[in-house]
């Protein structure tokens, strides 16, 4: 077995999906040497459909416009539709490598196995082309995904289902064609769940049936023509939500969603909670029309599995030919020591962190993306890399210990209540710890579009570290493409 020592420049990243790459851009940029280990032998995370750890299928689109389906310095290209495909998001991702130098980061074929604490920081140790090899980094940013390792409830006699189709987790999902004529269940209330339900009715399955626990409230992809994302997720909601008391806040985000999506039960769905936190938010643009058109049925959660058939919590039966668990994924986190899985509480539901990114007790690694985010992520993602690479360079100091602390209890206090981070709150709180959240009054002509447009990541580059001289025409020609202020502008 080969073993290297590094340098106090050369910062491992684990995973070279969107989190991954960005963290590597952001890190090259404040002179560090990023190393990115991948075990698929192409970049992209999920979005490249070979890679182990994809959850995504032929003919999928984005469910966030392409507008906050990208970073900050770099479009899609011109005939990419409103939602981008599967396909284009990876030719988005690998355009962007090239773009900022990242192809000679990359090892791609190389498996990391586990992450052990070492005298020099940790200790990776991977299988590459030369076969099995560690190699120490101070600091390692894990890139790996919030959504690396798929979920499957217990339920009695799942594993015995005798369906002709059998039962898959959605990760294993590769189209509807193979459904067509036939009768599926779809178990869950995420949004994969969802559209693939969605997918099913609309593409000649011969029935859909959708199972689950707990009614969510539903968005939309599209509200009058207006992606939902650029008007859910803006920096005037995430003002409100920051004063406003939980009650409030959540009576407030309720009635801007019935507005534009209507209540569940208006459809011939079960009534949700009337508490939105309690309830959740999921999305997909077809899902609650199909059901008031009676392309989809909705069933309690599932009690049991006996053979062929399905018996659901209020004890009626199905007999399926398939059933599709849109249960939800769990971070990949178990290539961290025992000791470090416990104290990030990863398997209570964790992991619990200061500001999603660190833990005082895990010094030099830095976490990337490891939340469940209530919309568009990529912009986030980038945001949350800025900081992470300002910390990470020594532009920035760490984070004190006692701020650290806090940052923890306020974590598991989230986690505990069950709250899930929005968009918007998280975007806003990644770019004040970054120093590059804009001013909305030191731009007049931009003032309506930041405060109530789309949380563009071009807006992230009008001031403090690292502005870019042709962000306020980027931003300009954003905000008439989206009809605001066009006089002014």
């Amino acid at each position: 077995m080969q073993a290297r020592v590094g340098n106090d420049r050369r910062i491992a990243i684990i995973g070279a999906g969107p989190a991954g790459l960005v963290a590597a851009r952001w890190l090259a940029r404040h002179g560090c040497k990023p190393v990115l280990f991948e075990a698929a032998a192409r970049l992209g995370g999920q979005w490249n459909p070979d890679g182990a750890a994809s959850a995504t299928w032929p003919g999928m689109r984005t469910n966030t416009s392409r507008t906050l389906s990208r970073f900050s310095d770099l479009d899609h290209d011109a005939d990419v539709p409103l939602f981008p495909r599967r396909e284009q998001m990876l030719s988005y991702l690998e355009r962007y490598a090239e773009e900022f130098g990242l192809l000679p980061c990359l090892r791609l074929s190389t498996r990391v196995t586990a992450i052990e604490r070492s005298q020099e920081g940790w200790a990776i140790q991977y299988d590459g082309s030369e076969g099995p090899a560690v190699e120490t980094f101070a600091k390692i940013v894990l890139a790996c995904g919030a959504e690396g390792v798929p979920l499957t409830p217990e339920i009695p006699g799942l594993d015995r289902f005798t369906g002709a189709l059998g039962a898959i987790h959605s990760a294993q999902y590769h189209g509807a064609d193979r459904y067509r004529g036939r009768s599926v269940l779809v178990a869950g209330c995420s949004i994969s769940a969802l559209e693939i339900a969605s997918e099913l009715a609309l593409a000649g399955a011969a029935s859909v049936t959708a199972s689950y626990r707990r009614q969510r409230y539903v968005l939309p992809k599209i509200i009058a023509g207006v992606p939902t994302d650029h008007i859910m997720f803006t920096r005037a909601a995430a003002l409100a939500g920051a004063q406003l008391p939980p009650d409030r806040l959540a009576m407030e985000i309720k009635s801007m969603v019935t507005r534009a999506a209507g209540r569940p039960d208006q459809f011939g769905a079960p009534a949700a909670d009337e508490n939105i936190f309690a309830a959740g938010i999921t999305q997909a643009q077809h899902f609650l029309p199909a059901i008031a058109e009676g392309r989809i049925t909705v069933r309690p959660w599932i009690q049991r599995v006996e053979g062929k058939d399905v018996v659901f919590d209020d004890g009626s039966r199905h007999a399926p030919d398939a059933i599709i668990l849109g249960t939800g994924y769990r971070a990949a986190l178990d290539l961290l020591p025992e000791d470090a899985v416990k104290r990030i509480g990863a398997r209570s539901g964790g992991p619990d962190l200061h500001g999603h990114s660190f833990h005082p007790d895990l010094p030099g690694l830095a976490f990337l993306g490891f939340y469940n985010l209530v919309g568009p992520k990529l912009p986030v993602l980038e945001l949350q890399a800025r900081w992470i690479a300002q910390v990470l360079s020594g532009d920035q100091a760490w984070p004190l210990q006692e701020e650290m602390e806090a940052g923890l209890s306020e974590a598991r206090a989230r986690r505990l209540a069950g709250e899930q981070p929005v968009m918007h709150a998280l975007a806003l709180a990644f770019s004040r710890l970054a120093g590059v959240d804009p001013d909305p009054s030191r731009w007049p002509d931009l003032e309506d579009f930041l405060l109530h447009g789309p949380l563009s990541p071009s807006g992230f580059r009008l001031q403090g570290p690292d502005c870019c001289p042709d962000a306020p025409a980027r931003l300009r020609a954003e905000a008439v493409a989206c009809g605001f202020g066009t006089k002014r502008l």
